[in-house]
């Protein structure tokens, strides 16, 4: 017996070992890859800079270089307020010639990618340990390629600024420096260069780093000291005259200032009103944000200390500008929610904060506008005061409520390992989450539907009525070019015109959005097998629309068509139309008019439990098919185009996930209790 099992055991110890090898040679492969992304962004990054013509890149870095020195220019280095930096910042900057301009550009942004490179490293080194072999590994190559990805890294690059050493150096003070002393002399040149990072000095005094909390403070007030006796009257303009640094750099209410003062001016606040209220709230942010600083470092999670810390100081700063935001993406490592779907909620929402512009995270309503000129500082806001993170300690911390998952699905690939995402979940995913992913999914639609005809309805024109021309042939060939006899038809008819017409404008987004709210709260199962499903049909869709572009019948010139949506179109400009500078007009095949219709038919017919809201379902994009001919807003073709990337789509989700997760747990559930009945029978 001993030596059956001493023998038995090899195989088990190889395999054991076989599989932990292989584990960590795709984690290396992962590793590879990733480092991969990272050095396409950055030299994405270097591209777009030198492709960037003479006089318009770099733009900062020019107001500091004079022809003798940047000490030496005329006047005063704020004459033009687009010096933006400390009078110590123009101290260090002295060496800097217009003669070595040329070199200094190319340095100056290579300089600035090694800067990033080790500002991701060291994040990546600061994470709170414990962590896995797995993010050990992957964590610096994704820091540096969000990094990369990001608004604050890409200023910085575009216009030669210096606001990723201040960054820097607080980083290297708190987890490389050795000793207290070289970690406050780090800490308080940053703040020589960004005076509201002093707001690190009384974290580090509260936190027990007494010796380095004093260095802070003497640095800082030596570094400004030997800028005021080299250039008093630089130095009286910036901290008096400005009030540091307050209006430098542009308008202090311009959008891109996301500090509190910033928001404070564009609601309207002005004068001692608004500088009490600024002082009052920074002064309560600073002080609330620090309590939780302090708690978190004691808690062992030091990088988030950091990142609060620094997003306290973007909401207490007189102006707070783009390429100097960069200590919101820092707070991406703060761990929010207890189950599994809401973990992922503020870092998704921070990573998309800090990587595309406001328009893309919040329509362009009058009521959103205070929170779309300010998602930013928001995102900093809450970071620093808010957002409850969960201690190390806390149960949920590393282990979240998973979601309770479908079993597998027969159709699913056998051999094909898939990313938990596309498991089919039970449960109801977060609300915050789907909202911000459905905003930005269906602006990033918007603008690639919009590039698709070259940017511009005028760009795609020819092409496009080409196109126009060839699907009127075949549809002739086939006989199915019944729009013109539909639309002149309808024009005869006044009530029936404006039904068609108002069917066409006001249930293309309703319908599908109501089917996803009603799913979403009534059975989340099938929510995420009909978003999934809308998703791929959507996705495929902008491949036809960027490969085909297509004039609709109404933009057909000569062909007789009548426009009963938008009215008469005057074919001899350029851009003509309603909506041209919002949307691509030629975006037509494949209508997805007709094909989210036929989505939501689809899903009516299968999921609804009683037999007039499936006929329901079913009229939907038979009323729609009938609207987007007879409107003359599409050829019959078009619809079938809908069709079919609506059934491509199902079939995706079907083959990628299988069944439906409901359809999949009822199996699962009778094949149990008809074992369990097989158990219990008596043989």
């Amino acid at each position: 017996m001993a030596n059956a099992d001493h023998g038995g055991g090899r195989p088990a110890e190889g395999f054991g070992a076989t599989a932990v090898g292989g584990a960590r040679t795709r984690l290396r492969v992962a590793r590879a890859g990733l480092w991969l992304i990272a050095a396409v962004l950055a030299a994405r990054q270097v591209a777009v800079v030198l492709a960037t013509p003479r006089g318009e890149r770099l733009t900062d870095l020019e107001t500091w270089v004079g022809p003798n020195g940047v000490l030496h220019v005329n006047g005063s280095l704020y004459d033009s307020t687009r010096f933006t930096g400390t009078p110590f910042g123009g101290l260090v900057l002295k060496p800097l010639t217009r003669s070595a301009e040329q070199a200094l550009g190319w340095g100056w942004t290579f300089g600035t990618l090694l800067l990033v490179v080790a500002l991701g490293v060291i994040a990546a080194r600061a994470l709170p340990q414990p962590v896995g072999r797995r993010t050990a590994l992957l964590a610096a190559p994704v820091a540096v390629s969000l990094l990369m990805l990001s608004l604050p890294v890409r200023s910085t690059l575009s216009l030669g600024q210096t606001s990723i050493i201040p960054v820097l150096l607080v980083l290297l003070g708190c987890f490389t420096a050795h000793g207290q002393r070289t970690s406050g002399l780090l800490i308080g040149l940053a703040a020589a260069l960004q005076p509201t990072l002093l707001l690190f000095a009384p974290l580090l005094w509260c936190t027990g780093r007494r010796r380095a909390a004093l260095a802070t403070g003497v640095t800082f007030a030596a570094g400004t000291g030997l800028a005021w006796a080299a250039m008093p009257h630089d130095s009286h303009r910036y901290w008096v005259h400005h009030m540091a640094g307050a209006g430098l750099g542009g308008r202090a209410d311009d959008l891109a200032n996301q500090s509190l003062h910033g928001a404070l001016l564009r609601l309207g606040l002005n004068g001692p009103l608004e500088i009490a209220l600024f002082l009052t709230l920074g002064a309560a942010v600073a002080v609330l944000a620090l309590r939780r600083a302090v708690r978190y470092f004691d808690d062992g999670q030091l990088l988030l200390a950091v990142a609060i810390t620094g997003c306290a100081a973007i909401v207490v700063s007189p102006t707070a500008w783009q390429h100097q935001l960069l200590w919101v993406l820092l707070a991406v490592v703060g761990r929010a929610g207890t189950r599994a779907g809401d973990r992922y909620v503020w870092p998704v929402a921070v990573v998309l904060v800090m990587t595309l512009p406001a328009g893309m995270l919040l329509p362009d309503m009058d009521a959103l506008h205070p929170l779309r000129d300010n998602v930013v500082l928001l995102a900093a806001l809450a970071a620093a005061t808010a957002v409850p993170f969960l201690p190390r300690g806390s149960p949920f911390y590393r282990s979240p409520e998973s979601a309770s998952y479908a079993p597998a699905a027969p159709a699913r690939f056998r051999h094909v390992p898939l990313p938990p995402f596309l498991r089919r979940a039970l449960t109801r995913p977060n609300l915050l989450l789907e909202l911000l992913l459905l905003r930005v999914t269906y602006a990033a639609y918007t603008q690639v539907r919009l590039a698709a005809g070259g940017g511009s309805n005028s760009a795609g024109r020819t092409e496009a009525e080409e196109h126009g021309r060839q699907i009127y042939d075949l549809e002739r060939v086939l006989h199915l070019d019944i729009e013109r006899w539909a639309n002149h038809t309808v024009v005869g008819i006044d009530r029936l015109r404006d039904f068609l017409d108002q069917y066409y404008t006001s249930f293309h987004f309703v319908v599908p959005l109501a089917v996803l709210a009603v799913l979403y709260w009534r059975r989340p199962g099938d929510y995420r097998w009909a978003r999934s499903a809308l998703g791929f049909a959507t996705l495929l869709a902008l491949v036809g629309f960027w490969l085909y572009p297509l004039a609709p019948p109404r933009l057909m010139p000569g062909l007789g068509y009548i426009d009963t949506v938008h009215g008469i179109q005057d074919f001899s400009q350029p851009d003509y139309g309603t909506l041209t500078a919002l949307t691509n007009q030629y975006a037509a095949m494949p209508s997805l008019h007709f094909g989210w219709s036929l989505w939501c038919g689809v899903v009516i017919a299968v999921l609804a439990s009683r037999w007039w809201m499936k006929a329901l379902g079913v009229l939907h994009p038979l009323l729609t098919l009938a609207s987007i001919v007879a409107t003359a807003n599409h050829w019959v073709l078009d619809a079938a185009g809908g069709a079919v990337v609506v059934a491509v789509g199902f079939g995706l989700t079907y083959v990628l996930q299988g069944a439906r997760a409901r359809t999949v747990a009822a199996v699962a559930e009778v094949g149990s209790g008809t074992a369990e009945l097989r158990d219990r029978t008596p043989r």
